[in-house]
């Protein structure tokens, strides 16, 4: 029997905002880049830290599960956020999300283990240049200085009126992102842009 299913194709959450982000790119003349990066694998894991699992995924990813509050592992293509005292979330490329789930489920055996795909909640913003620290200091109470908020650190917190996770990138230039629920990306995008007008124009 001929396989009837209709395929739609992906569509991001900014999928309409693209050439307004990249025009607001342009008009700063380099000092702020915002972007879209949509589609990033984003798989929720909880179990114990403490647990035989925690080693064991570590090892099966390929990079250990960060245990001190609101910090970052990176290693390859792959990102675990601590998001609490039992909970991470690994971030990958697009696409990885069946690979990522049996990979974590072998590995934890027959430990207690919750693994989730939530890449359809949130869409991540980019957020860089030199301009950056200024723009995000208009809506996020946090003290994003290097110094604070540096390479390796991460945060669930809000900007402008919206939650979201924030993410130090590995080298203060390249940024900083943003992971937003969905629901929420367009409301935010409209506000860094509103924001940026400072540098764009």
């Amino acid at each position: 029997m001929a396989d009837t299913a209709v395929t739609t194709p992906l569509r991001s959450p900014l999928s309409r905002a693209a050439d307004r982000l990249a025009a607001a790119t342009r008009a700063s003349g380099g000092t702020i880049r915002l972007a879209e990066l949509p589609f990033l694998t984003q798989i929720n894991v909880r179990l114990d830290p403490k647990g035989a699992a925690a080693d064991a995924v570590g090892l099966a990813l390929g990079l250990p599960l960060p245990v001190e509050p609101d910090t970052v592992v990176r290693a390859g293509e792959l990102t675990a956020l601590w998001l609490g005292p039992d909970e991470w979330l690994v971030v990958g490329p697009p696409g990885g999300q069946k690979d990522l789930e049996s990979r974590i489920r072998d590995a934890a055996g027959d430990e207690p283990v919750s693994v989730i795909d939530v890449s359809a909640q949130r869409t991540t913003l980019l957020v860089a240049g030199p301009r950056a620290l200024d723009l995000l200091a208009h809506g996020c109470s946090l003290d994003l200085h290097p110094r604070a908020f540096g390479p390796g650190r991460c945060a669930q917190t809000n900007l402008g009126r919206t939650q979201v996770v924030l993410v130090a990138r590995d080298d203060p230039r390249a940024g900083f992102w943003v992971l937003v629920r969905s629901s929420f990306a367009g409301h935010l995008t409209d506000w860094l842009l509103d924001a940026a007008v400072e540098w764009t124009g």
